[in-house]
């Protein structure tokens, strides 16, 4: 399965993190926003379309930069995930699917539990913040 994240980065480089719901699988764990690719969408339009239903926020192609990506295995599945990261958007980001948001410093990301896919993640975030 192949999804896409961003760590959106605000003016204070911070991230944000959005908690899964309950009702969903791995409800209450922290993550990057983002989803499903689906057919027929590259990654960058796919993250799009997810930050824009997740947050309600916009941002362009050209505002996307890959930074890294997570390979992981779960029992059910293989996750491939590539990372983007995003400093300019429009809008504010404010919770469409019933999660909770948090801007966190990348010194503290640790501190919040996440899939197990997520965490690689944070060593990449953490040089370049």
């Amino acid at each position: 399965m192949i999804v896409v994240a961003c760590a959106l980065i605000d003016a204070d480089n911070r991230v944000l993190l959005a908690q899964r719901p309950e009702g969903k699988s791995m409800a209450g764990l922290w993550e990057f926003p983002g989803g499903k690719i689906e057919t027929g969408e590259i990654p960058e339009e796919s993250l799009i379309r997810e930050l824009k239903e997740e947050l309600g926020i916009v941002t362009q192609a050209d505002c996307l930069a890959p930074l890294t990506f997570a390979s992981h295995s779960y029992e059910e599945f293989h996750l491939m995930m590539p990372l983007f990261i995003c400093r300019k958007f429009e809008g504010i980001p404010v919770p469409k699917e019933g999660q909770r948001l948090k801007w966190v410093r990348a010194s503290q990301l640790r501190d919040y539990p996440m899939p197990a896919a997520d965490e690689p993640l944070i060593p990449a975030l953490q040089d370049l913040l």
